[in-house]
């Protein structure tokens, strides 16, 4: 039990000190974190308004994009924050009452969190401009969210650890994984690709989880393609993969 209450604290005290680091030092700070997203759905908006006059789904360009877009962050923003948990407290590693997996846990917190705050303040003020908002099915829109930053917390967990062995994994990494915005599923439906590209599109987990995002806000929207089963093995291979990396590199994972 004291073991416990201590890594609690020391959780809650690295939770503040990444806010602190994170937000205190720059302008705006938590501001700056809802005007970057809504500022990207706004230009994706234009752009697609200019094209097609309806959007895949509904009749809103910002909702629709807006489901895509939080959706993957909760898996981007979540491996991006995760990915230099280790790397950027190296300091506070040589406490003997801090552990390497503390700096996880508290950055998953936080930013699962912030991504929270993030997608209420965004989809809400999109909800509260429409002539007819959505009914949402809040069990599809949670349980979305929690799958995509499970991924992003085993994917996280994983590279923290490469990025500190390998430095030219990250470079790879880095490069492989551009193009994921792409391909999840935030500017389309899956469904409604031809049924090569449709099959190759699906052996991406973040499509799923987007599918699943939007059926939160679109109750017509059946995304007969969605496998859970699929997702949450996904889910679950990153989690062993990078406990497993994890736990097996103490030495690196203490920054030496």
């Amino acid at each position: 039990m004291y073991y416990m209450t201590t890594h609690i604290r020391v959780v809650v005290a690295l939770v503040i000190r990444e806010m602190s680091t994170r937000f205190g030092n720059k302008p705006g700070g938590y501001l700056w974190a809802i005007l970057d997203p809504a500022a990207h759905i706004a230009f994706m908006s234009v752009i697609f308004m200019g094209i097609a006059r309806l959007p895949a789904l509904g009749t809103s360009f910002p909702l629709f994009f807006a489901t895509g877009y939080i959706a993957f962050q909760f898996y981007a923003a979540m491996c991006g924050f995760l990915n230099g948990a280790i790397k950027s407290n190296r300091t506070l590693l040589s406490y003997p009452n801090v552990a390497p997996i503390d700096t996880i846990v508290a950055r998953y917190i936080l930013q699962a969190a912030t991504t929270v705050f993030v997608a209420i303040c965004v989809l809400g003020a999109i909800i509260m401009t429409m002539h007819q908002p959505p009914e949402l099915y809040w069990p599809a829109i949670l349980e979305a969210a929690f799958a995509a930053t499970l991924l992003g917390l085993g994917v996280g967990i994983f590279n923290t650890v490469m990025f500190l062995r390998f430095p030219f994994y990250e470079q790879v990494f880095n490069i492989v994984n551009r193009p994921m915005f792409l391909i999840s599923g935030v500017f389309f439906l899956p469904d409604a690709l031809p049924g090569p590209m449709r099959e190759i599109v699906l052996f991406n987990p973040l499509v799923h989880a987007v599918m699943l995002f939007r059926q939160g806000f679109y109750p017509q929207y059946r995304a007969a393609e969605l496998d859970m089963f699929y997702l949450y093995s996904v889910v679950f291979a990153a989690i062993f993969g990078g406990l497993f990396v994890f736990t097996n590199s103490a030495a690196v994972a203490r920054g030496r």
